[in-house]
């Protein structure tokens, strides 16, 4: 009974993220989907991302209490809508369909998800999204792939933040990215620093080069 009511959970979330993706092809709106740990940088990176690319953007953002991180994108002038999923540990199509409603997405290029900090349960949920990217962090260690293969043979593109820190952790970076392609060879891999925006250059590059 249990396989059967997490499958028809899953089954219902696909039918929300189809509806979601016809609309995002729709408006022409590039959707990424920022999952991480807690406190491996996702609002640092759409923070600079958004410092980068302007006004063409809109953020959802995804926690389990508080409204701290969309306070934080709003003071960058962008649209923002929080979810707070009182206890759920990620974020769920039909979430995201109810955000949209409260967006203003007209002549927007891009909508960043930032989904619940968490390695395990965003990896089953597919939002409609276009992109899924990782964001891990070198105070975490190198052993992340190797442990949570799941979310990242899913990624699109994996971050690895806080680069400025790697001469104070035992962090070997060839490792990190032997256990990034052991399940996702074709991946790109960015080392950035949000605090110093060391590498965000080449991050917001590939992100400007992507088409829905």
């Amino acid at each position: 009974m249990k396989i059967e009511v997490v499958k028809d959970i899953l089954d219902a979330n696909e039918e929300w993220a189809k509806e979601n993706r016809r609309f995002f092809d729709g408006a022409k709106l590039i959707s990424i989907n920022i999952m991480a740990s807690p406190g491996a940088g996702k609002t640092s990176l759409i923070m600079g991302t958004l410092e980068s690319i302007g006004s063409c953007a809109a953020v959802i953002e995804g926690d389990i209490a508080s409204t701290i991180d969309a306070e934080k994108i709003g003071t960058l002038g962008v649209p923002v809508v929080q979810i707070n999923t009182g206890g759920a540990c990620h974020l769920d199509a039909a979430m995201i369909k109810k955000a949209l409603e409260r967006l203003d997405l007209k002549g927007l290029k891009y909508l960043f998800i930032e989904n619940v900090g968490n390695l395990i349960c965003p990896a089953e949920f597919n939002l409609g999204e276009h992109v899924r990217v990782i964001v891990a962090s070198v105070p975490e260690g190198d052993d992340k792939p190797f442990k949570y293969p799941g979310i990242f043979s899913t990624a699109q593109a994996v971050v690895l933040n806080k680069w400025d820190t790697l001469s104070y952790f035992d962090f070997d970076f060839e490792r990190f990215k032997r256990g990034i392609y052991s399940v996702n060879p074709e991946v790109p891999v960015f080392r950035v620093s949000c605090k110093t925006k060391e590498g965000l250059g080449d991050w917001i590059d590939w992100l400007k080069g992507l088409t829905y």
